[in-house]
């Protein structure tokens, strides 16, 4: 990772195809959040919010499994409590893990869904490099271009981007990918990733299939791109809240559509600074970070694997 501070571990249940990941801050960091999908599901980001008491937290849960899956954010905060971490209310420490959750019990087991001990898992596996990519964590079960339904879909998963504003400001995004829209590249305007056509020659437009309405929209269920970008940049939490706001955007440039009311779109921003004078403009951070969110729901793409009858981008003989 390019930013200290941090670690990310995952747990990953290839047989159920469904999995969790968790972005451990465990010193504290200021965080904020954008929820710009019509169906997500969340815990603690209400929190996060200007004009709430809490200004730091000490993890973040991306996690398969629905709303169920939100169980493992309780194996984190037993994991961070064994370690003394947590915001301090006199009789103990409370560790803050806001989450975010995809819908992904379409694939595999769906009576499997992480929980305590899997959120634990993901702790005890967390590093500082070397993170995996591609189908596993919270990606497992992901996958992209649902409008069909699943037997059409494509295998998605998850990516981490980086890029440096400076010698010492970074901006990262570590972003799960399983959309209802499709994966397009922003260079070329090439399909890599969306409901499969029938003849296997190729992708659907899932666009045009709405606007035709030969949408399956009732089985449309697999959907949902979460994620968190991180800076070593010194933020004030109204800061991070734009910047979580600000990185949508790179969802919006390669996701087709997106935000829409099948989604719940959640980005999660963490400020890791310990030394205030590491600082850069919000303006830059927020274009930055659009650009690696979206370098990272790219690489989502193109690191999955098949996995149980969904083929990945890799095993596919053809593109666009």
């Amino acid at each position: 990772m390019d930013i200290s501070g941090i670690k990310v571990g995952h747990y990953t249940d290839l047989e159920a195809a469904r999995g969790c990941t968790v972005v451990l801050c465990e010193r504290g960091a200021i965080a904020g959040v954008d929820v710009r999908g019509a169906a997500p599901g969340t815990r603690e980001t209400d929190l996060l919010r200007p004009m709430t008491l809490v200004e730091k937290v000490h993890a973040v849960l991306l996690t398969g499994g629905s709303s169920f899956g939100l169980d493992a954010a309780g194996g984190v905060m037993r994991y961070l409590e064994e370690r003394g971490c947590g915001y301090d209310v006199k009789v103990a420490k409370v560790p803050i893990v806001p989450a975010a959750v995809i819908f992904d019990l379409a694939v595999g087991d769906a009576g499997v869904r992480p929980g305590i001990d899997e959120g634990y898992r993901a702790c005890l596996e967390a590093r500082k490099s070397e993170v995996a990519e591609g189908s596993v964590g919270a990606g497992t079960g992901a996958t992209v271009g649902s409008v069909l339904g699943i037997g059409r879909a494509t295998k998605g998963g998850l990516g981490i981007a980086s890029q440096k504003i400076s010698r010492e400001v970074v901006v990262m995004a570590l972003m799960v990918v399983n959309a209802f829209g499709d994966i397009v590249d922003p260079e070329t305007g090439l399909t890599l990733a969306g409901p499969r056509r029938s003849d296997g020659k190729g992708f659907l437009n899932t666009q045009k299939l709405l606007r035709r309405n030969e949408a399956l929209i009732n089985s449309a269920l697999v959907n949902t791109i979460i994620g968190v970008v991180v800076t070593n940049a010194s933020l004030t939490k109204e800061q991070a809240n734009k910047l979580a706001q600000m990185a949508h955007d790179g969802i919006a440039r390669v996701v087709r559509p997106s935000h829409t009311m099948f989604d719940g779109d959640t980005i999660f921003a963490l400020s890791l600074a310990e030394n205030p004078e590491l600082q850069a403009g919000l303006t830059v951070l927020g274009a930055v970070a659009s650009e690696v969110v979206a370098v990272a729901i790219l690489r989502a793409i193109t690191q999955a694997d098949s996995l149980l009858g969904i083929p990945s981008v890799k095993d596919l003989k053809w593109s666009g």
